[in-house]
C-alpha cells in the first residue's frame, strides 16, 4: 500500500563557485557550473502528506501559511512530482527551518531539497540521488547541490537530464568551518529567482560565465589538495565577480550592507596576518567566513568584536538530504 506521507531533512549549502543567471529559466538550468559545501547544523525539515480529500495544496512555512508567491512555487514543484508519479492528490506541506529565509543563507536550497525528497517518497517515486538532484534543481538551482553532502558540483547542463549535481568529496574529506556572520535576518527585497533573470543585463555577466570553467578547475583542485590559500583566492574572486554582476544589472541589485563590507575588509586583513580565512557572500548581505578548523575559534573571536554583527552560525561540512523515518 502506498504510504502517502513522508518527511525529509536537508541542509543549505554555500557556493564556493557560484552560478548566477540561467541559460534556461523555465528549467532552471544554470548559466555556469557551480561548486559548494553542504552545511551541517542548519536544516529544513519538510513533511508532505498527499490527501484525496484536499481541494488545494495546504502549505505552511515556519508555523505560518505560506505567502502567495511561496505557495505558488511549492505547488508548481508538487505538480512536477504529481505528473511523474501519476498521483492526482493535493498535499499538506509543513516546512520548518532553524535559520532565517531569504537572507543569503541558501534557504531555498534546503527547502526544495527537502520538499523534493519528501514529496517524491510520499508519492511513491523511487528516485536515485542523481534523479533527485535534477528534480530539486527545477525548484531551486542550488537545491540540486543540497541533495548531496560534503563538497558538491552542479553541472550547467544542456538539457534537463544533464543538469545534475554530484559529490566531489565527502564531508569528512576536509574539516573546513563556515562562520556565517549575520548582519541582518530580514528577507531580501529581490529574491534570487528574480535576480537570476537580471543577470544577462549586466555587461560583466558574459565574461564571468566564460571564465567559470577556469575558476571551477582551480577550486576543485584546491579542495582535493586541501590547499587553503588557493581556495581563498578563487572563492573571493568568484564572490566579487557575482556581486559585480548584480551591481551592474539593470536595475542594479545591492545586496551588500556596510557591515558586509566591513567584515570583508577584516577577513582580508586577518588572512594577511596569517589566519586561514576567506569570505564569500551569496545573494544577500550575510558573510560566510570560510576558515580552517584550527583557526576557526580565533576567527570567531575576532568576528564578535565587529560592530553590527547580530549572530554567528558555525557550520562544518554536512550530510545530504535524508528521509526521516520517525514519522
Amino acid at each position: 500500500m502506498l504510504d502517502k506521507r513522508a518527511t525529509a531533512i536537508a541542509s543549505p549549502n554555500i557556493a564556493f563557485i557560484k552560478y548566477w543567471g540561467n541559460r534556461d529559466p523555465a528549467l532552471r538550468l544554470p548559466a555556469n557550473a557551480s561548486l559548494s559545501m553542504t552545511l551541517a547544523n542548519l536544516q529544513t525539515e519538510t513533511a508532505v502528506q498527499f490527501d484525496n480529500l484536499l481541494e488545494s495544496d495546504q502549505i505552511e512555512i515556519n508555523g505560518n501559511p505560506a505567502s502567495v508567491q511561496a505557495a505558488s512555487r511549492v505547488t508548481e514543484h508538487l505538480d512536477l512530482i504529481r505528473t511523474l508519479s501519476g498521483l492526482p492528490s493535493f498535499a499538506n506541506v509543513c516546512s520548518l527551518s532553524n535559520f532565517p529565509a531569504g537572507a543569503g543563507i541558501a534557504s531555498s536550497a534546503s527547502a526544495f531539497a527537502a520538499l523534493t525528497a519528501a514529496a517524491s517518497s510520499a508519492a511513491g517515486l523511487d528516485l536515485d540521488m542523481k534523479q533527485l538532484s535534477i528534480l530539486a534543481r527545477r525548484g531551486s538551482g542550488s537545491a540540486a547541490r543540497s541533495i548531496f553532502g560534503g563538497f558538491v558540483q552542479l553541472f550547467s547542463g544542456e538539457t534537463d537530464e544533464d543538469g545534475y549535481a554530484e559529490q566531489l568529496a565527502p564531508a569528512e574529506h576536509w574539516h573546513l568551518v563556515d562562520l556565517i556572520a549575520v548582519v541582518t535576518k530580514e528577507h531580501k527585497s529581490t529574491g534570487s529567482s528574480a535576480g537570476h533573470l537580471l543577470a544577462p543585463t549586466s555587461p560583466i555577466q558574459a565574461v564571468r560565465v566564460q571564465d567559470a570553467d577556469r575558476r571551477m578547475a582551480i577550486c576543485k583542485n584546491a579542495i582535493l589538495q586541501k590547499d587553503f590559500q588557493t581556495l581563498a583566492q578563487i572563492v573571493e574572486q568568484d564572490s566579487n565577480l557575482m556581486h559585480s554582476v548584480m551591481m551592474t544589472s539593470d536595475p542594479p541589485l545591492h545586496y551588500l550592507e556596510p557591515e558586509s563590507i566591513s567584515i570583508m575588509k577584516h577577513v582580508t586583513r586577518w588572512r594577511e596576518d596569517g589566519l586561514a580565512v576567506c569570505y564569500t557572500i551569496d545573494a544577500g548581505p550575510n558573510v560566510h567566513c570560510i576558515c580552517s578548523f584550527e583557526d576557526s575559534h580565533e576567527v570567531e573571536r575576532q568576528l564578535r568584536s565587529i560592530d553590527g554583527l547580530l549572530d554567528i552560525y558555525r557550520c562544518s561540512p554536512g550530510n545530504g538530504v535524508a528521509l526521516n523515518t520517525n514519522n
